[in-house]
């Protein structure tokens, strides 16, 4: 049966991560995979995760099924948390997921199911896995201007000129904050242009917070999104824990739903737990338990929230350390960019040449177009960094 199988393509992020792992040179620098990483070159475990799985420990008396919709009392904080306690809408409810993509995927499928002729508009550039969820889930894909590769910042008029020929058919998907790959974030007058467009021409705004609080603030990151979906009828969004709390491995997301109606909201909430029933039925729980220990405890949110402060400080700290040696080195403002983009990513733009010999020459492990997690990147190796990029690319 499996005789002309072929292979799958390699996974161009993940494949680097192994590749540097093989690499037997003592000084070497993954920057492809998108995890955080302390001043030790660690992935911690936060204290206060590790305080709330302290108080699970004591308090959990069943490992039974917890429901298709996974813990309501996750959902209803991480609402909360992406919303505001201010927010005025009540027709918002959420489906816990098996992380950010599970989301996406979820969200993909029930999106099918109401127009399988829908086409879901990424940004270009945008998240390696959004165009495959999307195109698995059997939606049409299309692109609209994001990163202008000559100033590193958003084309907003060419963007906002692409949304405004779209309607009904069409869902625009948008990076809620910390923009994967580039770190070029969209301004708030954007926001609301996008807010005002939305509600003229009918498209569906599907939004993808995978960092939020890495980028200005845990409030600051969600204000564009906040303003939108306190306007806007209808809207989706996926949400990750795995940044923010840490929870890489626990695979703790949230699929979010609001509509013009409860009603409505439940009865797509429905769905979307119709399609988990067909592919992996329930959460996985222990994740989504640690974020809803914290977020109902005030003492545990007040010591996370420094925690993602603390985190956000150090990678800010590294794009200013990283572009002030590579001023210095090269004599030009040519990678200033580095220092204003937001979260763990940024895009330097090297090409196909010069990422081989970063890799080659100097172990530098970077993803096609030069995405680069500076979140991995430790105060003691930003010389060296800076070093290579000047020899690889200074113009």
């Amino acid at each position: 049966m499996f005789a002309d199988l072929l292979p799958a393509a390699k996974d161009p992020i993940l494949s680097q991560s192994f590749i540097c792992q093989q690499d037997p040179r003592a000084k070497k620098l993954d920057l492809g995979i998108g995890v955080y990483r302390n001043e030790q070159g660690v992935t911690p475990v936060l204290s206060s995760v590790k305080k709330a799985e302290t108080q699970l420990l004591a308090t959990q008396d069943s490992k039974a099924y917890v429901g298709l919709a996974g813990c309501e009392r996750f959902n209803n904080a991480m609402i909360t948390l992406l919303l505001g306690r201010d927010s005025t809408r009540t027709e918002v409810v959420g489906v816990q997921t098996p992380g950010g993509s599970g989301a996406l995927r979820l969200l993909a499928d029930v999106i099918a199911l109401t127009n399988p002729n829908a086409t879901v508009w990424l940004s270009d550039l945008s998240y390696a896995n959004h165009a495959p969820i999307m195109k698995s889930a059997g939606l049409n894909v299309a692109y609209y201007p994001y990163f202008d590769a000559i100033s590193k910042t958003v084309n907003e008029p060419a963007m906002l000129d692409t949304i405004a020929k779209l309607g009904k058919n069409d869902v625009v998907l948008l990076h809620g904050c910390c923009h994967n790959p580039t770190g070029a974030d969209l301004s708030y007058a954007a926001w609301q242009t996008i807010t005002d467009m939305t509600n003229v021409q009918g498209f569906l705004p599907f939004i993808d917070i995978a960092y939020q609080g890495f980028g200005r603030g845990m409030e600051e990151d969600v204000a564009g999104f906040r303003y939108l979906a306190e306007r806007v009828p209808t809207y989706l969004v996926a949400s990750s824990c795995s940044k923010n709390v840490g929870l890489y491995r626990e695979r703790t997301g949230i699929a979010v739903i609001a509509s013009s109606s409860l009603a409505q909201s439940e009865c797509i909430k429905s769905r979307i737990m119709e399609c988990a029933r067909s592919t992996y039925t329930m959460p996985p729980d222990h994740g989504a338990a640690i974020v809803r220990t914290i977020l109902e405890d005030a003492s545990l949110t007040a010591e996370w929230l420094t925690e993602v402060t603390q985190m956000r400080e150090r990678v800010q700290s590294v794009r200013t350390s990283l572009a002030s040696a590579l001023r210095i080195k090269t004599g030009t403002y040519q990678f200033d960019f580095i220092e204003q983009h937001q979260g763990m990513f940024s895009v330097i733009g090297t090409n196909d040449d010069q990422l081989k010999r970063l890799r080659e020459d100097h172990a530098v492990y970077l993803v096609g177009g030069g995405r680069m997690n500076l979140a991995g990147l430790q105060e003691r190796d930003v010389e060296y960094l800076a070093e290579c990029l000047t020899n690889v690319m200074a113009r």
